[in-house]
């Protein structure tokens, strides 16, 4: 008996670190492909600019990726819940400002990039167009943002593009 007790030993804890997994609906490879956002980080724009910094942190037992922006314009700010839909298979975006607006984008990652888009909309001269921003997953461990408009399904018009370094 003695010597299979070390065995049985090993044996149950496998057991139980398989049950502690099986209980962590978020800890799938789906559910970790936004993770190269996580981080605190300084982000410039395109010109070198500060546009402001940014917190992304995993919440809600690795459910939801909140994001937390300070905007270098003073007293604008904003906050992010990024989580992947099981229903739908996408990744969702729900975003709010301090300004009351909202943002509501869905879409999935492709190759090094996460790409999210909103609903088809019309604007005030009735054309049709949507918002699309492209994460991209860069070697050096930046992140890019490109924030697109996309009217009519051809005009493009960049809204912010901005790279995030890693705070030290």
């Amino acid at each position: 008996m003695r010597k299979f007790l070390p065995f049985f030993v090993v044996v149950l804890f496998s057991i139980s670190l398989v049950a502690q997994d099986s209980n962590c609906k978020c800890c799938t490879e789906k559910h970790s492909e936004f993770d190269f956002w996580v981080g605190s980080w300084e982000v410039t724009n395109a010109n070198g600019t500060k546009a402001g910094e940014n917190t992304i942190e995993k919440k809600q037992g690795d459910c939801v990726l909140q994001e937390n922006w300070i905007s270098a314009t003073p007293g604008y700010t904003g906050t992010s819940n990024n989580f992947y839909n099981y229903k739908t298979k996408l990744w969702e975006q729900i975003w709010v400002d301090n300004q009351g607006q909202s943002l509501h984008l869905k879409g999935n990652k492709v190759g090094n990039q996460m790409i999210l888009r909103t609903d088809d909309e019309k604007n005030a001269e009735g054309k049709t167009f949507f918002y699309r921003i492209t994460w991209t997953d860069n070697d050096d461990g930046t992140v890019r943002q490109l924030w697109e408009t996309i009217t009519d399904g051809k005009d493009v018009t960049v809204a912010f593009d901005g790279l995030y370094k890693r705070k030290n």
